[in-house]
């Protein structure tokens, strides 16, 4: 609790990186792609001597820098101020333990951003062959790029027994190379790099569409069907690079997958499955409209269609990272860091390795907070004597503890509570909202809800898709007094203290 909690109504923080990442992965991809199409296309104008296609290509190149160098540079900033905002926590690990490579992947950015420009300014004004060699450093540069981020991505899903043994021991930087060529690496490079390819051609066919197809009918042809063939790579070598990258996910994660697909038959589906099916059907979809209607009949195809193909890559990107993400749960880095932000791994207090769940269990979750004001934890301490004090006169019959007054500084706990543990992933009213999940349930009821979760035992229906509540057990009674009264309204929560006394 030593950050604060960005509160987004109704979408809710993880929704705001989302929509921006997806925007962001559409174009960094085509970043990459599209820097290798350009100087694989000049090349092969420049050998078959095609001055339309040399006509072609510079604006080509000019759609290809706006949209990389402004949306995709801007929207990349953009993940980093949400995820700072959203995740600190998880934000701060990312940073310390790949401070080197965060640090070469900006030196290839700069790199990247440079030659860019220079590739489009430099059209017809510097020798040929000198103007392509800066094409490829472009391509050069994009790739490493996309194989220095790919390392730190993949760690959040796998980041590798040999790293998480020395993780909070301060010996992280030992493992570096471990933790970055983590299990998998490799499969969701070639995936990414596949993707790329496809982005390439779904934003070429943008640029293609617009050629006058009665003017320059052999033009228009040549380049949308140059375009569609980069699509092929990708519906081809994809399918066995998804199933090798499910077999480097940890068993765990993946049953995620498995559990919807095993149960299709009977109409449940996990939220992964439906993301994954998505992400099938778009793509089946993208290769059928690119082979039966730009293929067949390139000199026809209008930028509505090149349009419609943009969109269905943008599902396609949107459910694949969605479902990338989903994977992770109830983590944000698996086996290290849940989504709340508390580690499952040992952080080392004074020497000594001591489990955070337990910790907070212990000592509070509170116990620590900047955000509340000493005058609150005193009436916390003076709550907590009363409920003690209670159970102890109570503790030889069978009633129910006399529960102390519910005062505004317990209903603040409760809400303190509520934004650490619970804000990551939920909204009051919106996306996965509060109180729609907890609808017509009394606080009785949403203390066993509460109490599943904190004991966090291997049985648990909630364990596969939630971290564990952590704190003190007056800490989880404030929370569900809190709940209660955001679900059922003061009036029902003072009918509920006053039933129990």
């Amino acid at each position: 609790m030593n950050y604060p909690v960005w509160d987004v109504p109704i979408i809710g923080s993880g929704w705001v990186i989302g929509m921006i990442a997806i925007f962001h992965v559409m174009i960094s991809h085509f970043a990459i792609g599209g820097g290798i199409y350009l100087p694989f296309a000049e090349a092969r104008a420049l050998k078959r001597g095609r001055k339309d296609w040399l006509e072609f290509l510079p604006r080509h190149s000019k759609f290809f820098l706006i949209l990389t160098g402004v949306y995709g540079a801007v929207s990349g900033v953009g993940i980093w101020f949400a995820i700072g905002l959203a995740a600190p926590e998880a934000t701060s690990t990312l940073i310390h333990n790949f401070v080197f490579g965060w640090a070469i992947e900006w030196v290839f950015f700069l790199i990247e951003l440079s030659t860019a420009a220079v590739y489009y300014y430099t059209w017809n004004r510097i020798p040929d062959k000198l103007h392509l060699k800066v094409g490829w450093l472009y391509a050069g540069t994009s790739i490493m790029t996309l194989v220095i981020i790919n390392g730190i991505l993949t760690f959040m899903l796998t980041p590798g027994e040999s790293w998480l043994a020395v993780a909070g021991t301060g010996k992280e930087s030992a493992h570096f190379f471990q933790a970055f060529f983590n299990p998998t690496y490799w499969p969701s490079l070639f995936l990414r790099t596949l993707v790329c390819l496809s982005l390439a051609a779904v934003w070429a066919l943008v640029t293609g569409s617009l050629i006058n197809g009665r003017k320059q009918p052999e033009l228009k042809t040549e380049v949308i069907r140059f375009s569609t063939k980069w699509l092929l790579p990708a519906f081809f070598l994809m399918p066995p690079c998804f199933v090798w990258y499910l077999l480097m996910v940890p068993e765990s994660q993946r049953a995620l997958l498995e559990l919807g697909i095993s149960t299709i038959g009977a109409g449940t589906f996990t939220q992964v499955t439906r993301m994954v099916l998505v992400s099938i059907m778009t793509s089946a979809t993208i290769l059928g409209v690119v082979y039966f209607i730009a293929y067949r009949d390139p000199k026809t195809f209008r930028v509505g269609y090149a349009c419609a193909v943009v969109f269905l890559a943008l599902a396609a990107t949107g459910s694949t990272e969605q479902a990338r993400e989903m994977l992770r749960k109830p983590y944000v880095v698996v086996d290290h860091m849940y989504s709340n932000a508390v580690r499952k791994t040992p952080v080392n207090v004074n020497g000594e390795a001591i489990k955070e769940v337990d910790r907070f269990n212990r000592d509070g979750y509170l116990t620590n907070s900047i955000w509340a004001t000493e005058q609150e934890k005193a009436a916390w301490a003076q709550w907590d004597r009363q409920r003690e004090a209670a159970q102890v006169v109570n503790a030889s019959t069978d009633e129910q503890p006399a529960a102390p007054n519910v005062t505004p500084e317990i209903l603040r706990r409760g809400e303190l509570m509520f934004r650490g543990q619970c804000m990551a992933c939920h909204t009051t009213d919106g996306y996965r909202a509060m109180r729609g999940f907890l609808n017509e349930r009394d606080l009785q009821s949403i203390k066993n809800i509460l109490g599943m979760l904190h004991g966090y035992e291997e049985t648990s229906p909630y364990r596969t898709y939630m971290p564990p509540l952590v704190g003190t057990e007056q800490e989880i009674e404030a929370l569900a007094i809190y709940l209660d009264n955001m679900v059922n309204g003061t009036q029902a929560q003072t009918e509920n203290v006053a039933s129990a006394q």
